[in-house]
């Protein structure tokens, strides 16, 4: 069992600069899990204080239920994957897949029916007699990751290990790296700060901001239902639109108010923004798939705005309108078409709006 937990984890630097603060996350047996934040947020100092390669400043880590705060990097059962590769560029690629298994004084036997076995999980046999130096960089990261394979840990630990990589063969590699988890049966966090990649790998992602953990919850949750307007905009691409609005009743009716639109709420938001006590400026956050927009008013589009930027994607394509000095993002259906300057119409899709407390971030409505 290698479930992981952390308790109240801190990290200062010089006694001054707090990298991570106050941080409890579990990471259960088998899962993938992601770190995921801008950089500076404190994501890879709290990996490195899992794999014991900087000192807790204050908590308690544990892996699979043993307190490992004080134990050393090489009693953990850990294996760590670099965004650097850390590769021997003068051995093969069978001696650096080989080398923490020679360390630790494995028959010859053993040592080549483990190297091989681990090449063929990631299709490199075919490369085992090449220098380091001849290969690319997806070739690399293979060879680094079949070094961690071979070590047999109960946890993996990943830095940004294919963060380098060009757009084709990161997304190649993603495709991997999520096989490989289920293959191996291993424990696995995963540091990166591109949410395409969190969201394409994780069980879970726990996302964090300033050294503090904001919301952990699955690729769905975290889209759908952002616990603040920080994650709310760090999630999805192209990302959350945001609007100042406020709160404007009439009759039984509540409705989101800014300038030039009014969207009425569904009663289920109308509760909620009571029971919050709701008042004042908002923000309004909504998500460019969750915007409709026409070349005519309609019932669905009402609102009246004007084409920003006109973006042609294939079978979709991104709109960007002007809604009186402010702009929104759309994602539309390929057959739309449009010109800069061109009027255009938009509807809100009122059951998935959003609206965030200004001061605090906090969603008022999840």
């Amino acid at each position: 069992m290698a479930d992981v937990r952390l308790e109240r984890v801190w990290k200062t630097y010089g006694g001054v600069v707090e990298a991570v603060r106050d941080l409890d996350l579990e990471c259960r047996n088998q899962e993938f899990l992601c770190l995921l934040g801008p950089s500076g947020c404190g994501k890879s100092s709290t990996l490195r204080m899992i794999a014991g390669l900087e000192n807790v400043t204050r908590g308690e880590v544990y892996i699979g239920g043993r307190k490992v705060t004080s134990v050393q990097p090489k009693d953990r059962d850990i294996a760590m994957v670099f965004e650097n590769y850390a590769l021997y560029p003068h051995l093969t690629v069978y001696e650096n897949i080989a080398m923490p298994l020679r360390v630790r004084k494995l028959s010859r036997g053993e040592v080549d029916r483990k190297v091989r076995h681990a090449a063929e999980v990631l299709h490199i046999t075919d490369l085992l007699g090449r220098r380091v130096v001849r290969l690319g960089g997806g070739q690399k990261q293979r060879v680094g990751i079949g070094r961690a394979i071979v070590r047999n840990p109960s946890l993996f630990l990943m830095d940004e290990p294919i963060s380098h990589l060009e757009a084709q063969l990161r997304a190649q590699m993603r495709v991997e790296l999520k096989r490989l988890h289920i293959e191996v049966e291993a424990t696995t966090i995963y540091v990166t700060h591109d949410q395409l990649e969190a969201m394409a790998l994780a069980d879970r992602i726990a996302v964090m901001n300033l050294g503090k953990l904001q919301q952990v919850g699955t690729p769905s949750e975290l889209f759908d239902r952002p616990v603040n307007q920080f994650v709310a905009g760090f999630i999805g691409t192209p990302p959350m639109n945001f609007l100042t609005c406020e709160l404007a009743a009439q009759g039984d009716r509540l409705y989101a108010q800014g300038s030039g639109f009014r969207i009425p709420l569904p009663e289920a938001t109308r509760a909620r923004l009571l029971a919050s006590g709701a008042a004042g400026a908002l923000q309004l956050g909504i998500r460019p798939l969750d915007l409709a927009v026409a070349k005519a008013a309609g019932a669905q589009t009402p609102v009246a705005a004007r084409t920003f930027v006109y973006e042609p994607q294939g079978e979709s394509c991104q709109v960007t309108v002007q809604l009186d000095g402010q702009l929104l993002s759309i994602e539309a259906d390929g057959d739309f078409v449009a010109q800069a300057g061109e009027p255009a119409w938009i509807g809100f899709r009122s059951d998935k709006l959003h609206l965030f407390d200004p001061v605090t971030g906090a969603n008022l409505i999840q």
